[in-house]
């Protein structure tokens, strides 16, 4: 009997190509959807924020929310320090967010380009800033954010949490769900150790829920 082909781990078979470009027009065209259904703090979990704030609070110097859509988590972590900027690649998300939260910094960027000095930044907020990506975009992006991040910062990531990882159809445009051992030993080849993780059970129509909270080495 012929065995069937074993793939690396992280291999997504007939997972689709999705560009920057083409994430920044899908969530243009929902964003004031996107922003009514989750755009402000009372549609995100408590245990997150609690999560978040617990992790970065303690940081000292600059904070970035990298993917922060519509501002919403920004605008709570300028609360926690008076350094924070959001950085997302949709104008739309970002004309909400200044508007929204005016003590808030934001600039129209990528993870995969950021614009800061190696080692400049205390701390950095990905909340399924990563989904979109393929698992080798991830790497990427995770060595992208250890760069500017100083030793010894901070990152929290929050995901999808799953087997995999694996692609499924994400309302907007394709994402990922990650097993988070997997996403762990990927942070770890990026130069980070892990320091806490959660999980969170499917409620209601919502997915699986992970995070894990890093430290930069």
């Amino acid at each position: 009997m012929r065995r069937p082909a074993v793939r690396p781990p992280g291999h997504a078979p007939g997972a689709p190509r999705v560009s920057s470009r083409e994430v920044q027009r899908a969530y243009g065209l929902l964003a004031e959807r996107y922003i009514e259904a989750l755009g402000s703090l009372e549609h995100v979990h408590p245990d997150d924020l609690a999560f978040i704030e617990r992790h970065l609070r303690p940081v000292s110097g600059p904070v970035l929310d990298l993917g922060c859509g519509p501002g919403h988590l920004t605008g709570f972590l300028r609360t926690l320090h008076p350094d924070v900027t959001g950085v997302d690649l949709v104008p739309e998300f970002l004309a909400h967010a200044r508007r929204a939260h005016p003590a808030a910094r934001f600039e129209l960027g990528s993870m995969l380009e950021l614009d800061r000095a190696a080692g400049s930044v205390a701390g950095v907020l990905a909340w399924y800033s990563l989904i979109h990506f393929r698992p080798e975009q991830v790497d990427t992006a995770l060595s992208a954010v250890r760069r500017v991040l100083a030793p010894g910062a901070t990152l929290v990531v929050g995901f999808f949490d799953g087997p995999g990882p694996e692609p499924f159809a994400h309302k907007v445009v394709t994402a990922y769900r990650w097993p988070p051992d997997e996403l762990a030993r990927r942070l770890a080849l990026a130069g980070f150790v892990e320091r806490e993780r959660m999980h969170r059970d499917p409620e209601g129509q919502a997915r699986s829920h992970g995070a894990i909270a890093a430290r930069a080495v």
